[in-house]
C-alpha cells in the first residue's frame, strides 16, 4: 500500500511546468507559507477576527498550484488552481470539507490585482480577490452575491504576510 510519502511526491513539483512558466507567474508568487489576520462576516453581516494559514505549492508536474487555508473553527480548505493557456485563464477549484463549501471560479489579472469570478455549490455568485499585491503580503477579499451580480456583499477579508521559514 502506497504511503502518503508517495502521494505527495507525486502531487507536489518544485517549479512551474517549462512549457507555460511564464503564465504560471500569476499566481507562482504566491509558493511558500503566509499568516493571515482575517475578519469572516456571517449572514447577517456580524464579523469574526481569526488568525491562520495559508500554503501553496506546486502540483501536477508544475501546471498547477495547490494551498491549503486554516482558519481554526471557521474552515480548513484546499484549492487547485490550473493554468489553461488556451483559454488565457484559471481553472480555480475550492474545497472545504469542514463546512461542506464549494467554489469553481475562473481567475484572471485585473490591473494590480487578481480577480475570480464564478459560483458557488448553493448557485451563488462569487467573486475573490487578491489585492494590495506586494512580494511579502496580500489582502484577499470574498464576496458573494445572491442576484447574480447585481449587488455584492463582503464575505471575507484577510490580510496576509509571508513567512519565511
Amino acid at each position: 500500500m502506497p504511503t502518503s510519502q508517495h502521494l505527495i511526491a507525486a502531487l507536489h513539483t518544485n517549479e512551474p511546468a517549462a512549457d507555460r512558466a511564464d503564465k504560471m507567474k500569476l499566481y507562482g508568487w504566491l509558493i511558500g507559507r503566509w499568516e493571515m489576520e482575517t475578519v469572516v462576516y456571517d449572514d447577517d453581516g456580524k464579523p469574526h477576527a481569526g488568525h491562520g494559514d495559508i500554503h501553496f505549492g506546486w502540483v501536477l508536474e508544475g501546471r498547477a498550484i495547490q494551498d491549503v487555508w486554516v482558519l481554526p473553527g471557521v474552515f480548513h480548505g484546499t484549492t487547485l488552481r490550473v493554468c489553461d493557456p488556451a483559454l488565457d485563464a484559471w481553472h480555480i477549484i475550492w474545497s472545504d470539507p469542514l463546512r461542506q463549501y464549494y467554489s469553481r471560479q475562473l481567475g484572471r489579472p485585473s490591473g494590480t490585482d487578481i480577480v475570480q469570478d464564478g459560483h458557488d455549490s448553493t448557485g451563488n455568485a462569487v467573486r475573490w480577490s487578491f489585492r494590495e499585491i506586494t512580494p511579502a503580503s496580500f489582502r484577499w477579499i470574498g464576496e458573494e452575491s445572491q442576484d447574480q451580480g447585481q449587488t455584492w456583499r463582503l464575505k471575507a477579508d484577510f490580510h496576509a504576510r509571508r513567512v519565511e521559514d
